[in-house]
Formats: C-alpha cells, structure tokens, sequence
C-alpha cells in the first residue's frame, strides 16, 4: 500500500488490554503481517473497570449492557478523529457502534463482522460461523439480514469455552482444534463453503497456530482481513477519490452532549471520553431511572 505519509488506524477491542498478554501481543504480530511495514495500526481496550473477568463473554449476552458498549465504541472513533488516526476499526463481531461511529467521523469506521461478510458476499460464497459465545447469535443473525448476506449463512457452531480461554495462555490451539474441525465439517455438510470465527479470539489462536483450512474449508483471517480494509479505506481517502468521504469544514467542531443518549455525564471537557464506571452498575442505575419513571398504578 503506497502513500504519500504513513497512515494510522486506531483498532478498538472488546476486550481490556492487558488480561491476556499473549493475546495482546498476538494482535501486535497481526498487524504487521496484514498491513504494509508504513501502516501503524494501535489496540485500544474497554477500560478496566469493565468487567472482572478475563473475557467480557458474560455480559454481551444482555441487550442493555450492549447498549453502553455500543455508545462508548461510537465515542471512541470520535476520539480516534480527534487524535489523528486515519482509520477506526470495530474489532468484534457484532460490529457494536458501527452506524452511530460513521454518523459522528469522517476517517472510515470498518467493522470486524461487516467487512467479513461483505466480503464473502461479494464472492457469492455461503459460510458457516464457528463460535464460543452463543448469546452473540442473534445479534450476528439480525446484522446479517441487514448487510443482505442471510441467505449466505450456513449456519453456526460453537465450541466448548473452556478450550478458547485455555489457549490464552500460550496462544496453544491444540486442544480447541478438533472441536473446529468437527464443527467445521458440520458445516460444510450443510452447504458451507467457507468458515468465519465468530469472536477475534478463536480468530487470533488459528492465526497464530498457522491454521488457514478446517474442514476442508478455507478459514477467513477477520482480524486481517479488516486492518487491510481499513488501510485500504484510509489510502484511498487520502487521495480523494473515495466517494462517500464526509468532508467538513475544520472550522465546524463536533462536540458530544453535556450527556451521552442514556444519560452517563462526560468527564469535564469536550475532548474527554465517558466516565464508564462498571458496566453492572450503570445498567442497575439506568434500570432505577426506568423504574422511577413509570406511571403510578390507579
């Protein structure tokens, strides 16, 4: 990828930096294998007051809680913009934020499951989906429909939990293999003919492990696959021949609301991102806010 200054992308996890350093260093390995050596490509986490565990794969099941992640993705491209990245990349499967971070920015937003199944769309290729987290499925399913790949999709597998975050220590993929590959060729038995990771995290231990075929199917590298897009997307905007670019006047500054949509207050100064205290007890407060506004029984 050639330019005329280095291009910068700014990659938003869904994950907290620094719960798994072999994860963390993985995504760094990534990078420089799927971008071009002038491309700088940094990892940016969900604060660590978040959740308590290792994975986040507790909460995304509950549709308010996704909500918040969503709101804070949107607000973390504004920050991206405002810092002088080229490019934010949504880098989790159910692409939370997406549409509100590209109304809010003018660099590209590019979404981890988005660009993957645009991709095999633009192929013609019906896939399958290999997973560990099942409460994402009907967030993938509704976003399927919506980018019109539904009738691609062969369906979804998942794979025991246990053997995903067993391989975070080392980045060790042999236990979790043959349960890919079982459900892999489930899949293709029912017309599939490539293979998604449903999360980044099984995408990063088959990467690392050199895996690129299960099932005799080939499986699709999203995590690559979306830092290219976004250098692509970035270089191609660069040179203004991109056609939906949303240029504003540098005059025009964009500010966030004294609050965000759900009523969580900004640290003081426009520039500054959401307090985001645990995501339990924003949602028990919200709830009390709902609670508080119903109407009173006759």
């Amino acid at each position: 990828m050639t330019s005329s200054r280095d291009v910068r992308i700014w990659f938003q996890k869904h994950t907290v930096v620094g719960r798994s350093p072999w994860l963390d260093d993985c995504y760094v390995r990534h990078a420089r294998a799927a971008v071009s050596e002038s491309t700088q490509v940094e990892f940016f986490g969900l604060p660590v007051e978040t959740y308590q565990g290792r994975l986040p794969a507790d909460y995304v099941r509950f549709g308010q809680l996704e909500v918040f992640f969503s709101w804070y993705f949107a607000e973390r491209a504004l920050e991206a913009e405002r810092s002088g990245y080229d490019a934010y990349v949504i880098g989790t499967s159910q692409d939370p934020g997406l549409a509100a971070a590209r109304s809010l920015v003018a660099i590209p937003v590019v979404g981890y499951g988005e660009t993957t199944f645009g991709f095999l769309r633009s192929q013609g290729m019906r896939f399958g989906v290999i997973g560990f987290v099942p409460a994402l499925e009907e967030i993938l399913r509704e976003n399927l429909r919506q980018h019109g790949c539904a009738r691609l999709c062969a369906g979804f597998e998942y794979v025991p939990r246990p053997l995903v975050e067993g391989g975070l220590a080392d980045g060790d993929a042999s236990a979790l293999m043959p349960a890919i590959e079982e459900a892999a060729t489930r899949l293709r038995h029912r017309g599939a003919q490539a293979i998604v990771p449903g999360e980044g995290i099984p995408n990063e231990l088959l990467w690392s492990a050199g895996v690129r075929e299960v099932g005799g199917l080939p499986f699709i590298d999203s995590d690559g696959l979306v830092m290219a897009t976004a250098e692509l997307h970035a270089a191609t905007r660069e040179r203004s021949t991109r056609p939906c670019a949303r240029r504003r006047p540098k005059s025009a500054a964009r500010r966030l609301p004294a609050t965000t949509p759900l009523g969580l207050p900004h640290q003081s100064g426009s520039h500054k991102r959401p307090r985001l205290r645990a995501l339990g007890d924003l949602a028990d407060r919200w709830c009390r806010t709902l609670r508080s506004k119903r109407p009173a029984a006759s």
